[in-house]
C-alpha cells in the first residue's frame, strides 16, 4: 500500500493509477494502490462516476477512466506550445520519408488528428481533413493500432458497438476478421491501412508511448499508391519509431 496522499490530490491520484493500469481496477486494488481507505474511496469513485471521470464496468470487473478524463487528456495534448514541438518532429520525419505524417489520438470510438505535416511531393494525397477531424478506427492504420493495444474486454466491447462501415472494397467489415487482423499488428507494433480507408492511399502507424510504456498516441505516415507501396512505408518504420520516441518525450514532459 502506498503512503496516503493529500486529500486535495486524491482524485488526480486515482486517475493516475487507472490511466497506467493494464487492466480495470477493483475497489480493493485501487485502495491498495492509492492508500485511500475503502469507504472514502467508494464515495470518491461514486462522485467521479457521476461526473464521467471514471466508468464502472459491469459485474465485478472494476473501474476504468471515463469520457471526461479522455477529453481532459485531449485538451492537454492540444496545448499550442506542445503541438508546435510535435510538429517540428513531424517536419523532420517528413524530410526523411518524403511522405505526409500525422500524430493522432484515440477520441471516444474514433481517431482524432492532432497534428499533421504534409509531404512536399507533387503526388501527395490531400485528405481535406482539418486538425481535430475524426476518422474510423476499423479501417485506418492508427485506429487498428489503438484497437490492437486495448485491453481484451475493452476491445471486445468496442468492436461490439462499432459500425464497421465499408469505406473501400478492402475494408474489413466483420468483427471476427478484424480481431484476427489485429494480432499481427500487436505483435509487430505497427498498424497498417492497405487502401482500407481511401482507395489509392496506404498508411502505417507506430505507437507513441509515455514514460510507463503505455500507448498514448499514434504516429502515422501515409502516401498515394502511385508514389509508394505499403511495403515502401513499412520500410520507413525505423525512422518513424525514432520520431515516436521523441514525441513521447514531448508529450510526457512536465
Amino acid at each position: 500500500m502506498e503512503k496516503p496522499i493529500d486529500r486535495s490530490l486524491r482524485v488526480l491520484h486515482i486517475l493516475e493509477k487507472l490511466a497506467i493500469a493494464a487492466h480495470p481496477q477493483t475497489l480493493t486494488q485501487l485502495a491498495q494502490r492509492t492508500g485511500v481507505p475503502k469507504s472514502s474511496l467508494m464515495r470518491t469513485l461514486h462522485e467521479m462516476e457521476r461526473a464521467s471521470y471514471v466508468t464502472r464496468l459491469p459485474g465485478q470487473r472494476g473501474y476504468v477512466t471515463g469520457s471526461r478524463t479522455h477529453e481532459l487528456g485531449l485538451s492537454i495534448l492540444r496545448a499550442p506550445q506542445l503541438l508546435r514541438a510535435c510538429r517540428a518532429v513531424l517536419a523532420r520525419l517528413v524530410e526523411i520519408t518524403g511522405e505526409t505524417c500525422n500524430m493522432n489520438t484515440l477520441s471516444g470510438d474514433t481517431v482524432q488528428y492532432l497534428a499533421r505535416v504534409e509531404s512536399p511531393g507533387h503526388l501527395r494525397l490531400q485528405l481535406h481533413m482539418d486538425i481535430g477531424s475524426h476518422v474510423p478506427l476499423h479501417c485506418t492504420a492508427s485506429g487498428k493500432l489503438f484497437l490492437a493495444f486495448m485491453r481484451p474486454a475493452e476491445q471486445r466491447a468496442l468492436l461490439g458497438r462499432l459500425e464497421l462501415a465499408r469505406m473501400t472494397p478492402k475494408t474489413i467489415t466483420r468483427p471476427e476478421s478484424l480481431m484476427s487482423a489485429l494480432l499481427p499488428i500487436q505483435a509487430q507494433e505497427m498498424g497498417i491501412d492497405d487502401e482500407e480507408f481511401i482507395v489509392g492511399m496506404v498508411a502505417v502507424a507506430v505507437p507513441i508511448r509515455d514514460r510507463e510504456g503505455k500507448m498514448i498516441a499514434a504516429l502515422a505516415c501515409h502516401a498515394p499508391t502511385a508514389q509508394a507501396s505499403l511495403q515502401d512505408l513499412m520500410e520507413k518504420a525505423p525512422f518513424m519509431r525514432q520520431a515516436a520516441r521523441e514525441l513521447g518525450l514531448i508529450l510526457a514532459s512536465d
